[in-house]
């Protein structure tokens, strides 16, 4: 397997609404979904509250030139014990990140993306995902993974006789159960990130998304969820952050600011103003799916300027 070409490169601490600093940490080209930078409550932390935020125009971001997905196909990699029964790594936990896959694509909220079409590179609006044919166990027992421990996931379960397939246009999301940590600093410093490079399939897009209960005052926006799953729920908006940025700039070489930062990195834990308020006294922004979430707001482009926006209509 040919090896990562390695970067020295530094991304600078940047403002993106909330405090968030953006840093390299591992081994890996890549740029993490920074940690939850503002206080948590058992509900609904008064930073998101819907009085507050608004349309927040943010700094320019340039095209760099490099290839964008028009159609992202969602892969799931599970590792680690998925048979818990802590209300969090079971079988109905990942029902909800399947119902995620399968939901989100088309939505108003994606359809932002669409913004980010240049000529030789046209952006959809969609995401393909089929339950069962998209996924797969990994048996793998460590339960603490390096970056290159990910990469090694994603080459073994890709491509090949009862593997994941071989897709150019694929997302390959290495989702680990709230047992497992990362080593490059999930929960410490980042809550997820997505990168590139070079497995014996071939190029491939890839992320590496952990469970939030693991660290749900750092990486999930509420301690009651929509779903009565709050590690889930909090996954789930840094995976929906994470599948955009690989859509936009799946190889970092595309959409980015002056100071490293992608699309969903500059409305990072920002949730606007269309919110409501569960029975359970959680909030959410968005309905697809089948459920309701709570997710973070993504770019919109027009013209020559950037908004944070949880749909083409709503800020």
């Amino acid at each position: 397997m040919k090896k990562f070409l390695l970067f020295t490169v530094l991304f600078a601490a940047i403002a993106v609404g909330p405090t968030l600093t953006l840093a390299q940490h591992g081994d890996l080209n890549k740029i993490p979904h920074g940690i939850n930078p503002n206080a948590q409550s058992p509900n609904f932390p008064t930073e998101y509250s819907a009085t507050t935020g608004g349309t927040r125009s943010v700094t320019k971001m340039t095209y760099r030139g490099g290839p964008l997905i028009n159609t992202p196909t969602i892969y799931i990699i599970w590792y680690g014990n998925w048979n818990q029964s802590n209300g969090s790594d079971t079988a109905a936990g990942q029902q909800l990140i399947r119902d995620w896959a399968g939901g989100i694509g088309g939505t108003d909220y994606y359809k932002l993306n669409t913004s980010l079409s240049v000529a030789n590179y046209p952006i959809s609006g969609n995401v393909a995902f089929m339950a069962g044919s998209n996924e797969i166990t990994d048996n793998g027992t460590s339960t603490s993974l390096s970056d290159t421990d990910i990469q090694n996931i994603v080459n073994r379960n890709v491509g090949g006789v009862g593997k994941l397939p071989y897709n150019a246009n694929g997302v390959y999301f290495v989702i680990t159960s709230s047992n497992v940590n990362a080593s490059s600093g999930f929960c410490t410093n980042y809550c997820g990130w997505h990168t590139y490079g070079n497995i014996s399939a071939g190029h491939v897009r890839y992320s590496f998304v952990g469970n939030a209960k693991r660290c749900i005052t750092s990486c999930a926006a509420q301690s009651t969820s929509p779903n009565n799953n709050p590690g889930i729920d909090g996954a789930i908006s840094v995976l929906s952050h994470e599948l955009e940025e690989a859509n936009t700039d799946p190889d970092i070489n595309a959409w980015l600011d002056s100071r490293g930062a992608e699309n969903a990195d500059k409305c990072a834990w920002t949730f606007g103003h269309a919110q409501w308020q569960e029975p359970n006294g959680s909030f959410a922004n968005m309905n697809f799916g089948g459920h309701d979430w709570l997710i973070q707001r993504n770019i919109l482009k027009t013209g020559s300027s950037f908004y944070c926006m949880v749909n083409q209509f709503q800020n």
